[in-house]
């Protein structure tokens, strides 16, 4: 008797998944289910943010000192939630690393700052960085965040996109580590890439 190897069945893609709805996460956090647990809901997936290895953490505390030293404390928020565009807004409420408020208003105690309400929004990417540069990239421009820069720690690099037109970024370039950085609101002062990232 010969032996038959099995082929896997030909499939056409993914198999289903169950994608989230903010309403549903709301009402699971209310119910306990995700006590002691930190993610974000992007695209109706629950991406884990639990733990920061050393780099990481580095990166945003240094880009928290200088980025307070330019706005102002009251104006840098730290992996708190923005408000996704309108048609992402049910399954999407990203908390990226830092966000700087372009004023700080009454309105933030009952709801979360749109894009449109930053001058900069930064993720610290050391094992994300494709993702953050594009799917997050691609969230952030639908929201109408004006600026927004993906810190590679790993390939020790900035990507900086700008110039938002119909929900893209026309404006992408890379700076490496021997370059200066600067938000394009306060195009006056800059920080040193090398100077971010550990």
């Amino acid at each position: 008797m010969s032996a038959v190897t099995l082929q896997p069945p030909i499939s056409e893609g993914q198999p289903p998944r169950k994608r989230f709805t903010r309403t549903e996460v709301e009402e699971m956090l209310q119910a306990g289910l995700f006590a002691g647990q930190r993610f974000e809901l992007i695209a109706g997936d629950l991406i884990d943010k639990s733990g920061q290895n050393p780099p990481h953490a580095y990166t945003i505390r240094v880009l928290l000192i200088w980025l307070s030293r330019i706005f102002g404390a009251e104006r840098v928020q730290v992996q708190l939630p923005i408000e996704a565009g309108i048609a992402d807004q049910e399954s999407s409420l990203p908390e990226p690393d830092l966000a700087v408020l372009a004023e700080l208003k009454p309105d933030y105690r009952r709801r979360h700052p749109r894009g449109d309400e930053l001058l900069l929004l930064i993720e610290v990417a050391d094992t994300t960085v494709r993702y953050d540069a594009t799917i997050k990239r691609d969230l952030y421009a639908r929201a109408g965040v004006p600026e927004y820069w993906v810190v590679d720690v790993t390939g020790r690099k900035l990507i900086v996109h700008r110039g938002l037109t119909e929900n893209r970024f026309q404006e992408v370039f890379t700076l490496s580590d021997q370059d200066n950085a600067s938000p394009e609101s306060r195009s006056d002062l800059s920080i040193a890439v090398s100077a971010i990232l550990p």
